[in-house]
């Protein structure tokens, strides 16, 4: 208490001219309309940026949510795509209870699901990621598993809330594909080394094929949607065993990076493969 007190009195000269100071700057500022501008439009500005900074911490704590918030529009707005609906035969009436249409009464057959990467391997033959979602949240075997830039997998594993997919990163992996240019179909792959790129098989090689064409996902596949990127290739060469080309192909997925993606649920291709199953055998 002491030393508070002789403080004060150490700088009682400079307190009584501060508070001097300051009532006679308001009287100034509050009976003369010149000094009242200025000092408003200092204050306003000074408001201004003090308001901006804290907007600028504000939003960078909120980005986790403003990634999630997003990530469940993307969902929602690929559902809304062309290439996740599909039309049936108009010579054929089909009667749909439970399936939802879209107003040109299109039958929808895709709907994805969000999913957050909580593990992910690149550096083995075999890679597998691991996203949060599981059965509780409508996961299953066999759907395809697509980034924000193309096709990462397919879930192989479902427990309660968790899902493991094997990604496009493994030996084992196999994806019905297709050239942008031409709808030329073949099988891609991963040779088990560049992280970066894969192979794709099978495409003749009477057909031309240029450095950056793009490959798609081929309507072939149950998992995913036709048209989704896989990459763009990067090299190519006869195959000499065969007429085939066998060509590099750069993964539009960044592997390394990747933090959310999106399960397929492909709603009829239950319907598929039971009508699949039941192809009678060669005898």
């Amino acid at each position: 208490m002491r030393n508070i007190i002789a403080f004060i009195r150490q700088f009682f000269n400079l307190f009584l001219f501060l508070v001097l100071m300051g009532i006679a700057l308001a009287i100034l500022i509050n009976y003369n309309q010149t000094y009242n501008v200025v000092f408003s439009g200092i204050a306003n500005e000074t408001t201004g940026k003090v308001g901006a900074q804290y907007n600028a911490i504000e939003y960078y704590f909120k980005l986790k949510k403003t990634n999630e918030q997003l990530v469940a529009e993307n969902a929602e707005l690929r559902g809304l795509l062309k290439s996740s609906f599909g039309g049936p035969d108009t010579s054929s009436v089909i009667q749909v209870d439970t399936l939802m249409k879209d107003t040109l009464g299109r039958v929808r057959k895709f709907r994805f699901l969000p999913a957050k990467v909580v593990n992910n391997n690149i550096s083995g033959e075999t890679n597998y990621l691991t996203l949060y979602r599981g059965s509780k949240q409508g996961a299953q075997v066999d759907m395809g598993v697509i980034g924000p830039n193309g096709i990462v997998g397919k879930v192989i594993q479902v427990s309660d809330n968790y899902c493991l997919v094997m990604s496009l990163l493994n030996r084992n992996s196999k994806v019905s594909a297709m050239m942008k240019n031409g709808f030329y179909t073949g099988l891609v792959d991963w040779d088990g080394k560049d992280p970066r790129y894969v192979i794709m098989h099978n495409i003749p090689k009477s057909v031309k094929v240029k450095i950056g064409d793009t490959v798609l996902t081929s309507n072939l596949s149950g998992s995913y949607p036709p048209g989704i990127m896989i990459g763009t290739v990067a090299g190519f060469q006869g195959d000499s065993g065969s007429g085939f080309l066998e060509m590099k192909v750069k993964t539009s997925t960044d592997f390394y990076s990747i933090q959310y993606a999106y399960l397929v649920n492909n709603m009829i291709w239950a319907e598929q493969k039971e009508l699949e199953a039941k192809t009678p055998k060669e005898k």
